[in-house]
């Protein structure tokens, strides 16, 4: 039998996967509903953070602007569950085509979500979008991969 920790893991990874969902189909509604209103997001873009459900929806339509399709890929994203937080972590890759038709697989990034129950539901209370640099340059280093998944 499934313990409520044990459902709450899975309606978390449920609104990871939705969050795929709605980029593919560019529903910015969709995913406004993922995020809590406060959301603290630490994005790859300028500023350093971005306050609020509504500056966040800004970054999402930024980068809907660029394509004209779009997916979004999580690879081995890991979960802990306490109580009425949570926090996950993993890869996160976003590709598809380009406004100019140039098809773009995107580049991976290391992507931590803090999650928070509100009213029963789970919701990213804060997310934060990294990739490594080399220190001796202070270029971004943007061709890492993670491990091929298993049964790849």
């Amino acid at each position: 039998m499934a313990t409520e920790h044990d459902m709450d893991a899975t309606r978390i990874r449920q609104q990871v996967d939705a969050l795929a969902d709605f980029l593919h189909a560019k529903d910015a509604e969709g995913l406004r509903g993922l995020y809590a209103t406060d959301v603290v997001s630490f994005d790859i873009d300028p500023p350093l953070q971005h306050l609020g459900v509504e500056a966040k929806m800004k970054n999402w339509a930024n980068a809907f602007a660029f394509f004209d399709d779009l997916a979004y890929e999580i690879r081995d994203f890991h979960l802990t569950v306490g109580g009425d937080v949570a926090f996950g972590h993993g890869f996160g890759r976003l590709s598809g085509t380009l406004k100019n038709g140039s098809a773009t697989a995107g580049m991976w990034v290391r992507a931590t979500f803090g999650f928070r129950k509100v009213d029963g539901t789970w919701v990213i209370a804060h997310d934060q979008v990294s990739v490594p640099f080399d220190v001796t340059t202070g270029d971004a280093v943007t061709d890492l991969e993670p491990a091929a998944p298993a049964g790849a």
